[in-house]
């Protein structure tokens, strides 16, 4: 924008054209200058950049100063001039007061001095409280009164020249016209006109003599008007001072100060105003759409990029280049050396069945011979197989009842509800020699007109009841750091082997005994399934580990308010195999937002928070670089990360959403749900989807962070509230994952040509959840949530209270600390909801108190290298309540609770009053200090325990 100050002869700079007539004349360029320049030519513009709007324009002489003020959307008009001769052709001044206006949280017009005309020019800064002020003298008021008594004098007639927007083709474009009206009459109030004109002959202006009784009037009204001008604004003044002190959160420190040779425009790092929701929104989804998902997913899941690989190396160098050519403020490489274990290409692994000497017979073929679980404990391992349904603690608990012992036998289970690790370690604590997994199709879509699993494919999964690097438990494994020699406690000490439906199919029809339960029968061309025991199997298992060398890739967006607060989102980069849906979606959706959110940058937008963008290593092997990453930096990240978003599994289907996460995320993620059009029900949302069904939209999305997931160690480990998103099969899982099948061609088909679409969905929903994360002024974290978490286990340890009161025993501490959790997190509601947002130290305060609540649920009492997911909701270990729970339940079967092996309680021991004493003193004491430390101060904690 530009423009002309004065009559004169038509003169032209920089396109803008200034004709007799016209006070001024201005262009939609997107810079200021005067074309009628001051009498020595020295101009100065001074501009507040990040509202778009020109605060003053000066101009200094050596005879004098004029000086000009601009309101919101209005060209600059003269002010005054403080002495000496008025440039030539300009005979007369005319003043009023400049405007009080509140723009995009600024107050623009705050002057200093007598009406802020300061007698050495007027400049503007930044003031307390971001309100504008004048800096320099003032003339007095007698001088003034003079100014305006001769003004008045000169020219009876009252005008003003008012600047409108001008629609159409020319956008942008401002246009004056002239108002005439009675002297003394009140301009409009969104534009005070201050404007210096030259003289007119005599007789220009016809019914000129006619005015002259109104003119007479309206020099005995000025003072009157003059004074109540004054009061008003200074009334103004102050009311706005007091209400929008300290609410300017988008002005700079400094304004811009630009010659007449300068030709500004605002570019692409200036601020354009103050962002809200519905600004960031519509940007982030206008620039989102931009991207192309599908072709990133197709190219990522084409190439090799097993962890450790030469693929993997070259893949990691791409995703480094492609984070490096976007606008983050921080790119970076972890590396880590870490223990993996791969098959023995000379060695593979075998399964035989045992002849009558009781050694190796006739060989069973690994149809996939690439196919194992990293982590199983290598050797052989021979025994009669029996069948054991899913291999969950109450199916082994099952099968005893019926009379097959799972002791010292191989054990035949089927695919998913828990994970493989889980099956292995409740095989192991039940005394099984060794297990063999296999996909049932019964656990698949039956519909003949999906793509089937084939019957000769096995399943890749690994088996360490953990994450991160099993050889280095709680250490960072850096290169060149020395650690004791100790293996986690989750690695397992019997050899397990992923088989085929096939192979599967060949030792079910050779099992004897009972038939199995009517639940546990499958789909394999085997009716009905016995429960075992069966001939002997022999298996061979000769995995070998590996150090190497795994990579984690990083950029980060720096928040300008709290920096030191990151808001993290990751994608898992490697696949044992094609990997299409387990990991080239995430790493594809990554890259989308990353690009996305660099162009919002561009545009002006900045996050109060810093935004951490992730591309993990070693995630088919158990979220190994995530967790290396995690326990590198324990001590800084539970203080400083907000929030963790996870893109792993993020599309396996189309027909249901799932989210799993923390208890403090709920809220956030219903809202976001209402904001994300459905992927494949035109003209719903994701809520209105999810809730079609079923009105307990969080019984229908909202699921508990299983250890398989790459967020769990986030929580469980570091304390820092997570969620992974997943679109999913309607019952039915996703049948090619952790399998050579899981391609780009493949998942296309099961989604029936809708990828492009599910991901974008998947894409917004993580944008917007990053946006409200990292804007939002207090953080959108439902701390109350886990009120309702507590009073649910607490409810499901109430049936035992009477058969611990039979012992003397009671669970009334936990009752109490319980109770002072929900009141402390009450009362900080209360406390968030009477505060003002504007006080930054205070939100700042409540922000650190609720991204810290995950972390409060972190038992202290046990050690992180014993026990690394000390979380007392979802880790695992004699500390939780999942254990106290099994533990209690001893009470009334006597030996091996069904979820014993899960959560850390050995089978085959009775109720303990020791061990319950101490479990329930764990408990207790660290739900009282979650509770202590949502009360805030020391002096605040007001506990009835």
């Amino acid at each position: 924008m530009m423009g002309s100050l004065g009559r004169g002869p038509p003169r032209t700079r920089g396109g803008v054209e200034a004709g007799e007539g016209r006070g001024i004349r201005v262009s939609a360029l997107p810079s200021y200058q005067l074309s009628s320049p001051t009498p020595d030519g020295n101009l100065e513009a001074k501009v507040c950049p990040k509202v778009k709007k020109l605060i003053v324009l000066q101009a200094g002489g050596r005879s004098g100063t004029a000086a000009g003020l601009a309101g919101e959307g209005t060209a600059p008009c003269p002010l005054a001039w403080a002495g000496g001769p008025c440039p030539e052709g300009w005979t007369e001044a005319r003043a009023v007061l400049p405007p009080f206006a509140r723009g995009s949280g600024c107050l623009p017009g705050l002057i200093r001095g007598p009406l802020g005309v300061p007698t050495n020019g007027l400049s503007l800064g930044r003031g307390r409280g971001d309100s504008w002020y004048g800096s320099g003298g003032g003339v007095s008021m007698e001088r003034l009164w003079g100014l305006l008594q001769r003004a008045q004098r000169l020219s009876p007639r009252l005008s003003q020249t008012i600047y409108r927007r001008v629609e159409g083709t020319q956008q942008g474009r401002l246009e004056e016209e002239e108002e005439d009206g009675e002297e003394g009459a009140e301009p409009q109030a969104h534009f005070c006109h201050m404007e210096l004109r030259g003289p007119e002959p005599l007789g220009s202006r016809p019914g000129r003599q006619n005015l002259g009784l109104w003119a007479a009037a309206g020099r005995r009204a000025t003072p009157c008007l003059v004074l109540t001008a004054l009061l008003i604004f200074t009334v103004a003044f102050l009311l706005g001072y007091v209400a929008f002190r300290g609410s300017c959160q988008v002005c700079g420190d400094d304004v811009l100060v630009l010659n007449e040779d300068m030709n500004y425009e605002l570019g692409p790092d200036s601020h354009q105003g103050m962002l809200y929701w519905s600004d960031l929104q519509a940007m982030f989804l206008r620039l989102l759409g931009e991207g192309s998902l599908e072709d990133a997913i197709k190219q990522t899941s084409l190439r090799k990029r097993v962890a450790g690989s030469a693929g993997m190396a070259a893949l990691s160098r791409d995703i480094r280049v492609a984070l490096s050519s976007q606008k983050l403020d921080h790119v970076w490489t972890d590396t880590h050396y870490v223990g993996l274990q791969f098959p023995d290409p000379a060695h593979p692994n075998t399964l035989h069945w045992v002849d009558a000497t009781g050694g190796p017979g006739e060989q069973l073929p690994l149809e996939d011979p690439d196919v194992y679980c990293p982590y199983s404990a290598t050797g052989n391992a021979t025994g009669e197989l029996v069948y054991a349904h899913y291999g969950r603690p109450e199916d082994l608990q099952d099968l005893r009842a019926r009379g097959v012992e799972p002791a010292g036998r191989l054990l035949l289970v089927r695919l998913g509800v828990i994970s493989f690790a889980q099956k292995v370690a409740s095989a192991q604590d039940f005394g099984a020699r060794g297990v063999l997994i296999y996909p049932d199709p019964a656990d698949f879509s039956q519909d003949p007109h999906k793509l089937p699993l084939s019957s000769h494919r096995a399943v890749f999964g690994h088996v360490h009841l953990g994450t991160g690097d099993p050889y280095t438990p709680g250490f960072p494994s850096f290169n060149q750091t020395q650690f004791p020699p100790v293996q986690s406690s989750g690695l397992p000490s019997i050899p397990a082997q992923p088989i085929s439906a096939d192979i599967a199919t060949l030792l079910l029809r050779r099992l004897e005994g009972p038939v199995v339960p009517q639940e546990w029968q499958g789909s394999l061309p085997v009716s009905p399934y016995h429960l075992g025991p069966g001939p002997g199997l022999h298996l061979g298992v000769n995995n070998h580990r590996a150090s190497t060398p795994i990579s984690n890739i990083f950029g980060c967006i720096e928040g300008r308010s709290e920096p030191d607060h990151y808001v993290v989102i990751g994608a898992q980069r490697d696949a044992w195999g094609p990997g299409a849906a387990k990991s080239a979606v995430g790493t594809a959706i990554l890259l989308e937002l990353v690009r996305t959110f660099s162009s919002m940058v561009s545009n002006g937008f900045r996050p109060r928070r810093s935004l951490l963008f992730i591309s993990w290593d070693g995630g088919d092997f158990g979220s190994v670089g995530s967790t290396e990453w995690l326990e590198g930096y324990l001590s800084v990240l539970h203080l400083k990360a907000v929030v963790y978003v996870s893109l792993d599994n993020a599309v396996l289907g189309d027909d249901k959403f799932h989210a799993k996460t923390s208890p403090l995320l709920i809220s956030l993620i219903e809202s976001i749900l209402k904001q994300v059009d459905s992927p494949n029900r035109s003209g719903q949302t994701l809520y209105e989807q999810v809730v079609f069904n079923n009105r307990s939209w969080d019984a229908e999305v909202i699921q508990p962070l299983p250890m398989d997931s790459s967020a769990y160690s986030f929580t469980a480990f570091a304390g820092v509230p997570a969620v992974e998103f997943s679109f999913m099969e309607d019952g039915t899982p996703y049948p090619f994952l952790h399998t050579k099948d899981d391609t780009y061609e493949n998942l296309h088909k099961v989604l029936r040509g809708r990828l492009p679409a599910v991901a974008q969905a998947v894409a917004q929903l993580a944008g917007q959840l990053l946006i409200r994360l990292s804007h939002d002024h207090l953080l959108p974290l439902d701390f109350g949530g886990y009120g309702d978490v507590v009073l649910r286990h607490i409810g499901s340890l109430n049936e035992f209270s009477g058969d611990l009161k039979a012992r003397g025993l009671t669970l009334q501490w936990v009752y109490s600390a319980r109770g002072d959790y929900i009141r402390a997190a009450e009362k900080l509601r209360k406390e968030i909801y009477s505060s003002e947002e504007s006080d930054e130290r205070l939100m700042r305060m409540y922000n650190v108190r609720m991204m810290r609540v995950e972390f409060y649920f972190l038992s202290q009492y046990v050690s992180p290298a014993d026990s690394p997911f000390r979380h007392i909701f979802l880790g695992r270990g004699d500390h939780t309540l999942g254990a106290l729970l099994d533990h209690v339940r001893l009470l009334r079967s006597g030996s091996g609770a069904p979820g014993a092996a899960s959560s850390g309680v050995a089978p085959g021991l009775g109720f303990q009053e020791s061990r319950f004493r101490r479990q329930l003193a764990l408990l207790t004491w660290t739900l009282q200090g979650a509770a202590n430390a949502l009360s805030g101060d020391v002096w605040n904690i007001d506990n009835n325990f």
